[in-house]
């Protein structure tokens, strides 16, 4: 039988939020292998954030987040952030979120909110540098390279697929995190919009619009 404590099982729900009854299941299934429970708990998240995938956010609310240097706001990040209803837009968790994604806006700097709002020209321009710069390998793994490549691109450049900025091992995603909050929360949530600012810079950078988190 697997061996874990009530404190295995508080630590699980704080840091899923799933429900008691889904952490102790999950620690009992993994043999009491925290990581592995925890992975569990977070595809069984994802799997019901993609069946609400397609419920429209009508609600949500705005959060800032500024960076203090030596005392002066040196640098900051605007959010829209969505859900279904004013009720959960209200809520601690929901306001917790979107001011995460402010500071990791901030911190990070994306220029998009998904990978769809690339324009083709500038995804096409991405393509034709790695592609020279892999011309010399062999060709029936070109393919696989680029697709590397890409993928690191859009973890630079779009919000949803960069590394979550407080999580040290560098493996959740933005998208994972809001995810988490999908199933946590019972709505489907998704980033509307963003803005950052710099000092010194002109001008902020927006990002796109963008439809219902997948």
């Amino acid at each position: 039988m697997a061996e874990f404590t009530a404190a295995d099982v508080k630590r699980l729900r704080d840091e899923t939020g799933a429900g008691m009854m889904d952490a102790k299941r999950a620690l009992t299934e993994s043999a009491g292998d925290f990581e592995k429970a925890k992975d569990a708990l977070r595809a069984r998240g994802l799997a019901r954030a993609a069946r609400k995938a397609g419920r429209a956010t009508n609600e949500g609310a705005v959060e800032a987040y500024i960076h203090n240097s030596g005392g002066i706001a040196k640098q900051g990040a605007l959010v829209e952030l969505q859900c279904e209803s004013d009720f959960v837009a209200k809520t601690h968790d929901f306001k917790q979120l979107a001011r995460e994604i402010a500071l990791q806006v901030a911190g990070r700097a994306p220029q998009y909110v998904r990978r769809e709002q690339i324009p083709p020209a500038v995804l096409e321009r991405e393509r034709n540098v790695y592609l020279a710069q892999i011309a010399d390998r062999p060709a029936h793994i070109q393919d696989k390279i680029l697709e590397g490549k890409l993928e690191a691109f859009y973890s630079e450049v779009c919000l949803l697929d960069q590394p979550y900025v407080r999580d040290e091992k560098g493996k959740k995603k933005v998208n994972e995190l809001i995810n988490e909050a999908i199933a946590k929360l019972g709505e489907n949530i998704s980033v509307a919009r963003f803005a950052r600012f710099v000092v010194g810079e002109s001008g902020g950078d927006d990002g796109a619009s963008a439809p219902s988190q997948d």
